[in-house]
C-alpha cells in the first residue's frame, strides 16, 4: 500500500524515555511510566497497560486536580505505555517548568502535565467575575505541561513601563507573578447604549509575558470525546 498518508513524519515510533513531546503540531504522545494528568476525553490513541481514572477516582493529589479552573474536567492516567492527546484539532505546545517557575494558565487551555507538577486552582486576583473564569490553575515544580492554544498563539512581553490589557475570553495564560485587575474601557452608559463589545480586560502589571489566543472563547463543549 502506497500513499502521502504513511510518510514518515507521520509515523509513530517508540518512545526513546518517559514523558511527553510533541508527536505533531496538534498532538502530544505521552509515555507513561507511572502517573501523568490529562484533560477527560483528550486520549486519542494509546497502546501498552494503561488505566484512564475519571473524575472523583483516585486519591491524594488527584482529588484537587479533578477539575480545572474553568470546569474542564481531568484524568488520571496510570501504567506503562505510550497514549496520544488532542483536542479539537487545536495547536499543542510544551512548556518546561523548574523550580521557581510559575504559571497560571487558564483551565480550558490545559491538555495533560506530569504529575510532579504542582497544580493549584486560584482566584484570578482583582479580576472580579470576569468573563475569561473567575478561577485559573496555577503550576510549580519542575516538570512539563502540555497546552492547546486554538490558532497560533500571541505572546506579548509585559513590563512595569507596559502593562498589557488582554481580552479576558481570549486569555491563554500568564507569568503568575503578574498583578491583574479588571480593566473597564468603556463608561456603564455607552455599555446601556451597546458599546463596542469590548468593554472589560484584564490588565497585567509587573515583569513576565502574557499568552493570548488570537480569538474569543467558545463554551466548551461536553461528552467524553
Amino acid at each position: 500500500m502506497h500513499s502521502d498518508l504513511f510518510a514518515s513524519e507521520n509515523m509513530v515510533t517508540p518512545a526513546a524515555e518517559p514523558g511527553m513531546t510533541l508527536q505533531n503540531s496538534k498532538s502530544v504522545k505521552y509515555a507513561v511510566n507511572g502517573e501523568c494528568y490529562a484533560r477527560q476525553g483528550a486520549m486519542v490513541a494509546f497502546r501498552g497497560d494503561l488505566k484512564f481514572e475519571k473524575q472523583g477516582q483516585g486519591v491524594g493529589n488527584f482529588l484537587k486536580r479533578a477539575v480545572t479552573g474553568e470546569g474542564v474536567a481531568l484524568m488520571a492516567v496510570r501504567g506503562q505505555g505510550e497514549a496520544w492527546f488532542a483536542h479539537e484539532a487545536a495547536n499543542c505546545f510544551l512548556v518546561d517548568l523548574v523550580p521557581g517557575d510559575s504559571l497560571t494558565v487558564n483551565g480550558r487551555h490545559i491538555l495533560c502535565f506530569d504529575a510532579t507538577l504542582g497544580y493549584e486552582i486560584k482566584v484570578v486576583k482583582g479580576a472580579g467575575m470576569a468573563g475569561g473564569g473567575l478561577f485559573n490553575s496555577v503550576f510549580t515544580g519542575h516538570g512539563r505541561l502540555g497546552i492547546i492554544c486554538e490558532g497560533e498563539p500571541i505572546v506579548i512581553p509585559v513590563s512595569p513601563a507596559a502593562p498589557v490589557f488582554v481580552d479576558t475570553d481570549a486569555v491563554v495564560g500568564w507569568t503568575s507573578s503578574l498583578h491583574t485587575t479588571l480593566h473597564r474601557s468603556q463608561s456603564f452608559g455607552s455599555m446601556l447604549r451597546g458599546g463596542s463589545g469590548e468593554a472589560v480586560q484584564l490588565k497585567l502589571e509587573g515583569e513576565g509575558f502574557v499568552i493570548v489566543r488570537p480569538s474569543e472563547a467558545r463554551p466548551e463543549k461536553t461528552g467524553s470525546g
